[in-house]
């Protein structure tokens, strides 16, 4: 992808410092940086679904907190060392990779009020993934509390031709998120039967690109347009650039 793009960014949004150690992070994102000539950003979060593979998630804030200056030591350059109690990096560790930049744009995940506010001071976005519920968005622009960091959501996305086949296709994709992601938005009454539109977007290219700006009005960013896009990615991506981006420039 850099090799064929000039302007996009390019970066995952996003990897845990729980399955994928800070040190590995720091040097695949300095190598994607390389190569793309400075285009890329860095995604973290703290993941979920962890627990199935026996995962310690305990003091997940305080994990990415310590992540995220042993990364940013590490594409700095800085040699000084960092000591967590999670993560530690030994005075005068360096990356075996090259840096085109002392820092890349972070991005952080999250659907807590701890950490969208410690997001706020060290982010570049945070990204609120697994839904497209346009009342959450004002909510988390206060926890953020720094209109200096952009707010980004993103979901599962089916565009066709047919949107009752689109709908119906998302509604079995998106349940693994929403049972995950439900129960963290306090914008829903407890108890209440989740509805597909809150989790996804889903509909002919022109009920999409009216979901994307419904969710800028409300105080997006940027919207990403999740997998799997369409009948098939290739299929749903075409759709997207050639039907739904028109109508939202």
């Amino acid at each position: 992808m850099a090799r064929v793009t000039e302007r996009i960014r390019l970066g995952p949004a996003a990897l845990n410092p729980f399955t994928l150690h800070p040190y590995e992070i720091a040097g695949q994102i300095a190598m994607l940086d390389a190569v793309s000539g400075g285009r890329a950003y860095l995604g973290l979060a703290k993941g979920a679904w962890l627990d199935r593979l026996g995962i310690d998630e305990t003091r997940p804030l305080s994990a990415l907190k310590e992540s995220v200056a042993l990364i940013e030591a590490l594409l700095a350059g800085d040699e000084s060392g960092v000591v967590g109690k999670r993560f530690t990096l030994s005075p005068g560790t360096v990356l075996a990779y090259p840096r085109a930049r002392d820092r890349v744009p972070l991005l952080i995940g999250t659907w807590g009020e701890d950490t969208a506010r410690w997001a706020g001071t060290v982010a570049d976005e945070v990204k609120i993934g697994g839904t497209a519920n346009a009342a959450l968005l004002p909510v988390v622009r206060r926890w953020i509390d720094n209109q200096n960091v952009r707010l980004v959501v993103g979901c599962v996305t089916v565009v066709d031709e047919d949107g009752e086949w689109a709908r119906e296709h998302a509604t079995s994709v998106v349940q693994p998120y929403i049972d995950v992601v439900a129960r963290h938005d306090p914008t829903l009454e407890r108890g209440e039967e989740p509805r597909l539109e809150r989790f996804c977007i889903a509909g002919t290219p022109e009920e999409v690109a009216e979901r994307v700006v419904a969710l800028w009005d409300a105080g997006a960013d940027r919207v990403e347009l999740g997998t799997p896009q369409g009948r098939t990615t290739l299929a749903g991506v075409d759709l997207i650039c050639e039907r739904v981006l028109p109508l939202v420039r």
